[in-house]
């Protein structure tokens, strides 16, 4: 898939330490309701359990034609042959990781202002991830950021930008004059009692942003 085809609207980060088995089948669930990729965060796991939730979401995915991002790991993402790999401010620099990748390989990087997004851009990101947009349970040392700030980074910048940080079915919508390309959800569909459904939800809403 060509990075210019990537459709980053409704964006699924897993949560962690969910078997392989029920992982797969959210994810399928999921991606049936409409998320359009999909990134495997694994910050506490071994290697090992990374790599084979890796493996089999890949399969998958691959099978579904929805990118697979690798969050941080750029070892793992290497070894599954993953669509890409997301990476934060305290990762290996940017320019480091793209000598290390394929030509071909989706970079997003997490930032949480302006002066971070305009350097990813600067140095070869795809897209950024910008956050926290909201209060999140997922990850604990996130920065709230300043109202605005979303609207201002969308603005000045012209690779896409993704939401993420405690978006729900209840305050997507907040985001529909944003600027932003795609919105990242984690728990709104992980934790749903139907994943399909939840996505087609959230889908819906997204379909009217401007």
């Amino acid at each position: 898939m060509k990075k210019s085809q990537i459709d980053l609207s409704l964006y699924l980060v897993t949560e962690e330490s969910i078997a392989i088995e029920d992982l797969t089948k959210i994810i399928a669930e999921a991606v049936s309701g409409g998320v359009s990729i999909v990134q495997l965060r694994e910050k506490n796991n071994s290697s090992l359990s990374f790599y084979k939730k890796a493996s089999a979401l890949k399969q998958l995915l691959h099978e579904l034609s929805i990118p697979l991002i690798i969050n941080d790991r750029v070892d793992i993402a290497l070894a599954v042959g993953a669509d890409g790999v997301h990476i934060g401010q305290d990762d290996l620099p940017l320019p480091i990781i793209k000598q290390l990748v394929p030509d071909n390989m989706i970079i997003g990087v997490s930032v949480s202002t302006l002066e971070e997004a305009i350097e990813a851009e600067q140095n070869g990101a795809d897209y950024i991830g910008v956050g926290s947009i909201f209060p999140t349970k997922t990850k604990q040392d996130a920065t709230l950021m300043a109202n605005g700030e979303l609207e201002k980074i969308c603005r000045s910048i012209s690779i896409p930008a993704v939401a993420i940080g405690g978006i729900t079915a209840e305050n997507i919508s907040s985001l529909s004059e944003s600027g932003v390309s795609g919105t990242a959800v984690v728990s709104a569909i992980m934790n749903a009692n139907s994943p399909q459904s939840a996505a087609e939800f959230l889908l819906s809403i997204i379909k009217d942003f401007k």
